[in-house]
C-alpha cells in the first residue's frame, strides 16, 4: 500500500461565508426549520456546489458556508433582494466576506500506487 495522496491543487475554488446576527437566540431545532425551508431556493443554483448552514452554539448568530466555481457566480446570487429577504427573514443584514481556496483535501480519497 503506498502513501496517501497529495492534496489536491485545482483551480481556486471561491469560499463565501455569510454570517448574521440574530436580534434572539435560535435553537437548533428552530435553525433546522428555517435552514430546511429555505435550502431548496439553492438547488440548481449556477456554480454553487455546495452549501452549509451555520447557527452559533449560543445560537446568536448564523450563516452558511457556500463552496463557489467563481466569485462572479457567487456575486449573482448575493443581491440586494436577497439581503432584504434574509434581512426581514432572521431580523438583521447579512455580511458576505470571499475566500480563495487553492488546495482542497479529501480525507477519504487515497490513492494507492
Amino acid at each position: 500500500m503506498g502513501p496517501p495522496s497529495a492534496p489536491a491543487t485545482v483551480d481556486v475554488m471561491i469560499i463565501a461565508i455569510v454570517y448574521f446576527h440574530l436580534p434572539e437566540p435560535m435553537s437548533v431545532d428552530k435553525a433546522r426549520q428555517a435552514f430546511e425551508a429555505s435550502a431548496p431556493s439553492y438547488q440548481n443554483v449556477d456554480g454553487l456546489q455546495r452549501k452549509h448552514y451555520l447557527v452559533a452554539e449560543d445560537g446568536t448568530n448564523a450563516g452558511g458556508v457556500y463552496l463557489w466555481d467563481s466569485k462572479a457566480q457567487a456575486e449573482a446570487l448575493y443581491t440586494q433582494e436577497w439581503s432584504d429577504r434574509l434581512t426581514a427573514r432572521y431580523g438583521s443584514a447579512p455580511m458576505v466576506r470571499y475566500y480563495e481556496s487553492p488546495v482542497q483535501v479529501d480525507p477519504n480519497a487515497i490513492t494507492l500506487t
